[in-house]
C-alpha cells in the first residue's frame, strides 16, 4: 500500500503537493488560533477587528502553495502577515508555521541572492517581533518571541544545509559527467591512435613489398623469353616477398582479433632478411650492424626496422639499382641509424625523396621517431644520393602507438 501511495504521489505535479501543504498549514494555523493555550496572555482575541487575525493567518497559509515558484514573494507575504498579526496583539500559538516553511524554502531552493534575502528578512522580522513585544505583559511571555526567533533561525539553517547538499550533489554529478566524457574522449583518442598505427604499419609493409614485386615483375617480363632461369628466380622472389608481406599484415592486423596468438612485430633480427630482399630487387646493400650489449626494447627495434624498410623502399621506388649503406649503431643511451644511397645511375626521377618535407613515407618515419622521443633527418647528399639519419632513445620518453 505504501508503495502504491508513493508511486501515486510521484506521478503528481509538484504544485499539487504544495497546494495540499498550503491547505494543511492554513487549517493548523486557523485551528490553533481559535483555542486558548494554557496561561498564554492574549491581549486581543483572534476574532477581534472583524476577524483580521483569521484573515492574516489564511493569507499566509494559502501563500505556501506558491513557495517553489515564487519563494521570495511567499517569504515577503508571510513575514508581513506575521508582523501585522503580532503588532495587533494576537496570540502566538502556531501562527508562524507558514513563515517557517517560507524561510526554509527560500534558503533551500534559492541561490546566493535568496540566501541573502532570507538572512536579512529573518533579521528584520525578528527585530519587528521584539519591537511589538516591548510592552508585553507579563514579561515572562517574551519567551514566545524568542521561540519564534529560534524557530526561524532553525528553519533557515536547515534550508541552508539542504541547499549546500544539493550544490555538492550537483557538483559531484557534473564531475562524474565530465569524467565520463573524458573517458569517452580518451577511448576515442586511443582508437584513433591505434588506427593511425595500423595505417602506418600497413603502409610500410605494403609499400616495401609492392616496390620489390614491381621491380621483379619488370625483370620477369624483360627476361622471360631470353633467360627463363632468371625469370624463375624473379618469380620466386615475388612469391617470397608476397608471403612475407602477408605474414607481416597478419601480425599488424592481429590486434583486431581476440586471443593471444598474434605474431610478433618485425624487429632488428629481421634486418638481414630485409636486406636480402632488397638485393633481389637490384640494390647493392652494405649492412653495418653492431650487436648491442643488452637487448633493445621491442618498440625501438620495431621502429628501427620500419625506418630502414621505408628508406630502402624509397630507394627502390625513386632511384632504382644503386648502392645503399645501412648502419645500425646501438649506444649506451640511443640507437643511431644511417641509411645512404649513391643516387641513380641515370637521370634522377623527381620524387618525395628529393623533398623531405613531403611524402607520407618520410613523414611516417619522423612520426615514429618523435613517438619514442627521438629525431630523424632526411636530406640529399652534396655529392649525390640521399641520406636518412635517425636517433632512437633506448629509454623512450613517448609510447609506441
Amino acid at each position: 500500500m505504501s508503495r502504491q501511495i508513493s508511486a501515486w504521489l510521484s506521478r503528481r505535479p509538484a504544485w499539487f503537493l504544495d497546494v495540499v501543504l498550503a491547505l494543511f498549514v492554513t487549517a493548523v494555523q486557523l485551528q490553533s488560533a481559535g483555542y486558548a493555550m494554557g496561561a498564554e496572555p492574549v491581549s486581543r482575541p483572534v476574532s477581534d477587528l472583524a476577524n483580521t487575525g483569521y484573515v492574516l493567518l489564511a493569507i499566509s497559509g494559502l501563500s505556501v502553495a506558491a513557495r517553489r515558484r515564487l519563494p521570495v514573494t511567499v517569504f515577503a507575504i508571510t513575514s508581513l502577515a506575521s508582523l501585522v498579526y503580532f503588532a495587533l496583539g494576537y496570540p502566538d500559538r502556531l501562527a508562524c508555521l507558514a513563515l517557517f516553511i517560507a524561510i526554509y524554502t527560500l534558503a533551500a531552493h534559492g541561490g546566493r541572492r535568496s540566501l541573502l534575502i532570507a538572512g536579512v528578512g529573518t533579521g528584520v522580522t525578528s527585530l519587528g517581533w521584539l519591537i511589538a513585544a516591548a510592552d508585553i505583559n507579563p514579561p515572562a511571555a517574551i519567551g514566545w518571541v524568542f521561540f519564534r526567533i529560534g524557530a526561524a533561525v532553525i528553519s533557515m539553517t536547515l534550508g541552508v544545509s539542504i541547499h549546500s547538499r544539493r550544490v555538492i550533489a550537483a557538483d559531484a554529478q557534473r564531475r562524474a559527467e565530465l569524467a565520463e566524457r573524458s573517458r569517452e574522449e580518451e577511448a576515442r583518442a586511443r582508437v584513433n591512435a591505434e588506427r593511425l598505427r595500423i595505417a602506418r604499419e600497413v603502409h610500410d609493409t605494403v609499400a616495401s613489398a609492392i616496390a620489390i614485386i614491381n621491380v621483379q615483375a619488370g625483370v620477369t617480363a624483360h627476361v622471360l623469353d631470353k633467360r627463363p632461369e632468371q625469370a624463375r628466380e624473379a618469380l620466386s622472389t615475388i612469391e617470397e616477398t608476397s608471403s612475407r608481406a602477408l605474414r607481416e599484415m597478419r601480425a599488424i592486423l592481429g590486434v583486431l582479433r581476440d586471443g593471444d596468438d598474434r605474431e610478433p612485430y618485425p624487429g632488428l633480427d629481421q634486418i638481414h632478411e630485409l636486406t636480402t630482399k632488397a638485393r633481389d630487387a637490384g640494390l647493392e646493400i652494405a649492412l653495418r650492424q653492431t650487436e648491442p650489449e643488452t637487448p633493445l626494447p621491442s618498440a625501438v627495434g620495431s621502429a628501427a626496422y620500419r625506418i630502414v624498410q621505408e628508406s630502402i623502399t624509397n630507394v627502390i621506388r625513386h632511384v632504382g639499382p644503386t648502392k645503399v649503406t645501412v648502419a645500425l649503431e646501438p649506444g649506451v643511451d640511443a640507437l643511431r641509424i644511417r641509411v645512404t644511397d649513391d643516387g641513380g645511375r641515370g637521370p634522377r626521377v623527381a620524387s618525395a625523396v628529393d623533398a623531405p618535407t613531403s611524402g607520407r613515407g618520410i613523414v611516417g618515419m619522423r612520426e615514429r621517431c618523435r613517438l619514442l622521443g627521438g629525431e630523424l633527418d632526411a636530406k640529399s647528399r652534396p655529392g649525390g644520393g640521399f641520406e636518412v639519419t635517425a636517433r632512437l632513445p633506448l629509454a623512450p620518453v613517448g609510447s609506441r602507438l
